[in-house]
């Protein structure tokens, strides 16, 4: 178990939900823990809430726990995910963990995804990542998703962060992790409003096949199979998860 490490500044973990903390009951034991990292706006929280709240209904009977990360300021937002991880550790053992960030909270969800504890990544219409490190003259780092199940979902209006380049950072993370997919959500903008319940649903979906089962629902089974781009140009189908998972 990791050491408690010191608070990043200005992060916090929000309160839990989802599978009951406290309880000697094995059924009630928590197996996983998903991170929620919110965006750059509070006036647009994209579908981190509804997300949320789908997560703990769904992963709750199997020992899944939600925390949102509070973030106020003060430190990086990668560097305050990887305080988290470490608190989810100290708190709830030898779990899996998935961070699963919107806008500035998916670019830092990649960039954190590191962290020992860490298994897979859902990055929802992730800030747009420079092409090239702004101090090293470097890429982005992929290295870090190595051996992680990753997910980016990206609408194809999105007018405030290029969902092309969210797609050139997949190719190349590809390159490194197979495990690596890609959806697109066609004419929907930033906050994936038009079709919310489509993408919560996709991203339930795939954190409970990757923190519990190894399972997935097909399309995201053959995203994740596919070469690029075929896999990371992936479209969301309008009613996706109305059907029962698989």
């Amino acid at each position: 178990m990791a050491l408690h490490a010191p608070p990043a500044r200005g992060a916090r973990l929000g309160r839990a939900a989802g599978a009951r903390t406290g309880s000697s009951s094995t059924e009630n034991a928590v197996n996983g823990v998903v991170l929620l990292l919110p965006g750059a706006s509070r006036l647009s929280p994209g579908p981190m809430r509804p997300l949320a709240r789908a997560l703990a209904r769904a992963g709750g009977a199997e020992g899944l726990v939600t925390h949102p990360v509070i973030h106020g300021g003060g430190s990086a937002r990668e560097e305050q995910a990887r305080w988290a991880a470490d608190e989810v550790v100290r708190r709830y053992g030898d779990v899996p963990v998935c961070l699963a960030g919107y806008d500035a909270g998916g670019l830092a969800a990649l960039r954190a995804a590191g962290h020992g504890a860490v298994n897979s990544v859902v990055a929802i219409a992730p800030c747009s990542v420079p092409e090239t490190g702004a101090d090293s003259g470097s890429p982005e780092p992929v290295k870090q998703l190595s051996g992680r199940q990753v997910l980016i979902v990206h609408g194809t209006d999105d007018a405030r962060n290029d969902p092309e380049t969210s797609f050139r950072l997949a190719v190349r993370a590809k390159k490194t992790n197979r495990s690596t997919c890609r959806f697109e959500v066609h004419s929907d903008g930033h906050g994936l409003r038009e079709h919310q319940s489509e993408v919560v649903a996709l991203a339930v979906d795939f954190v409970l096949g990757a923190v519990f089962s190894g399972r997935y629902s097909r399309p995201v089974t053959d995203a994740l199979a596919a070469p690029p781009p075929l896999g990371l140009r992936m479209p969301l189908a309008s009613g996706f998860g109305r059907s029962p998972r698989r």
